[in-house]
């Protein structure tokens, strides 16, 4: 499954200039609960982007600002998960109608 999330991401990004490289981490949150969360991080010159792999299904989240970490969402007013980096805590969140609500609160597994 990461391996289609990478190659999936890498489509998307592969329009970048080939001299500029990109950053790829695959990473596993351990979670509350002692749910395991995979999710896959593409930095890049111009666009970041988040894979993450919850609820059975993949979903591609684009970086948004932020007044500290990082965090990533799909860019509609729709709902939409929304992954919040800062630090050594990774949230989870869920988006609808201007609320946003946490899902879960992980740690990057070593």
């Amino acid at each position: 499954m990461m391996r289609r999330a990478a190659v999936l991401v890498l489509g998307l990004v592969a329009g970048q200039a080939a001299a500029e490289p990109l950053v790829v981490n695959n990473a596993r949150l351990l979670c509350d609960r002692d749910v395991e969360v995979p999710v896959t991080f593409v930095s890049g010159p111009e666009d970041s982007v988040a894979v993450l792999q919850i609820d059975g299904g993949q979903f591609l989240l684009y970086q948004e600002p932020a007044a500290s970490g990082a965090r990533y969402a799909w860019p509609s007013g729709g709902a939409s998960y929304v992954v919040w980096n800062k630090g050594a805590e990774t949230t989870i969140l869920w988006r609808e109608g201007g609320q946003e609500n946490v899902i879960l609160t992980c740690t990057e597994q070593e």
